[in-house]
């Protein structure tokens, strides 16, 4: 009996391993067929390399936010006459001008285009460094330094005009506007460096001359 029970166990325990087995073998074709349901029902996944791509819509936007950025600021004052000759005597009219001439970059006029972008470095082709707005007179600070005669106001607007472009003539230098251009590149790389980039490439439009 004690044999018979051994075998028995024997028996057993083969068709517990044949089972195993089976159960083994149907799960791996079961497992294939299903891997390959899976394969054919997700989508492929396509890896984009973005390091060439620029910076996010977002990041540009809050750049051109800035708008007019001054780097440097020119204090002038400008004495105009002008003479009319008379039968007897010649009129004469002098004014003295003063105004400030802001000189800077406007960032609205940055492209998308003009960024580019790989990893953690930037390159930037900025616009030109340019007077930022052609109403730098103050008219609370001009005065009349001499008036003899009767002036239209033609004439005292033709003086006004005279003033302004002397004004531009001294103030905007290749000189000064190369200073601007020094200025901003040191604020601008400051900028990008803050944004992540460690190495930032900075070029402008071709140079103002007045």
């Amino acid at each position: 009996m004690e044999k018979n029970t051994r075998i028995t166990l024997i028996t057993c325990g083969s068709i517990v391993a044949v089972v195993i087995v089976s159960i083994i073998v149907a799960a791996i074709i079961s497992g294939s067929w299903l891997w390959g349901q899976i394969e054919q029902a997700t989508p492929s996944i396509t890896i984009t390399d973005r390091r060439n791509v620029g910076l996010l819509p977002t990041q540009l936007q809050d750049i051109r936010d800035i708008g007019q950025w001054e780097f440097l600021s020119v204090d002038d004052e400008e004495l105009i006459d002008t003479i009319r000759p008379g039968i007897l005597f010649d009129d004469h009219l002098a004014c003295i001008y003063r105004g400030t001439l802001r000189l800077g970059i406007d960032m609205q006029e940055l492209k998308e285009d003009k960024i580019k972008v790989n990893g953690d470095s930037v390159s930037l082709r900025l616009p030109q460094a340019r007077l930022l707005d052609e109403f730098f007179i103050d008219d609370t600070r001009t005065e009349i330094f001499f008036e003899d005669g009767d002036w239209s106001s033609f004439a005292r607007d033709e003086l006004y005009h005279r003033a302004k472009e002397q004004m531009k003539r001294r103030a905007l230098t290749n000189k000064n506007i190369a200073l601007t251009q020094q200025l901003a590149e040191e604020q601008i790389r400051q900028l990008f460096r803050a944004m992540g980039f460690n190495h930032v490439a900075i070029t402008f439009e071709d140079n103002f001359c007045y």
